[in-house]
């Protein structure tokens, strides 16, 4: 096991989340940060892990098609423009994921979707901001866990969005 990847996840080191399995197969350090108790807000989560809002990455389904796909990732509170993310997919209408639809294509309910570790592969897109903070936090299906990546290496990951 990588020494830079700690997991505290349920208290349990065989319930390593998919987020960890995925940047652990990468050897990108990363760490499993627990909240006391579920948060409710961005402005929350960022206070309890020591964080800005920018370092919060949003993790949004849209369907843009009958069982087509894309996720959108945004750094903290960024509104997303509907009509410049309908022109940038050449579409003219599209919905956000039902809350089944979510867990069903991503493997993680809605609030804790990761854009890695996915159930199925998806096109990704992200905006520039998601990439300028030297640390990130992200999804990993729970309310009440995070994980963060330390370095810039993240980008890799998320490979050409």
């Amino acid at each position: 096991m990588n020494s830079m990847v700690s997991w505290m996840y349920n208290n349990k080191m065989d319930n390593i989340p998919p987020v960890s399995v995925a940047l652990n197969k990468e050897n990108v350090p990363h760490k499993v940060f627990t909240h006391q108790t579920p948060v409710k807000t961005i402005e929350e989560a960022a206070a309890a892990r020591g964080q800005a809002l920018s370092q919060i990455i949003r993790s949004i389904l849209f369907r843009i098609e009958k069982d087509q796909f894309v996720l959108v990732m945004i750094a903290g509170p960024t509104q997303l423009s509907w009509p410049a993310l309908r022109a940038h997919l050449g579409q003219s209408r599209m919905t956000m994921a039902t809350k089944d639809e979510v867990l069903r294509v991503t493997g993680y309910p809605i609030g804790t979707v990761a854009p890695i570790g996915l159930k199925q592969p998806l096109r990704l897109l992200a905006d520039k901001s998601v990439f300028s903070p030297e640390e990130i936090s992200l999804g990993i299906r729970s309310t009440r866990h995070r994980d963060h990546h330390q370095d810039k290496r993240f980008e890799k990951i998320f490979g050409k969005c």
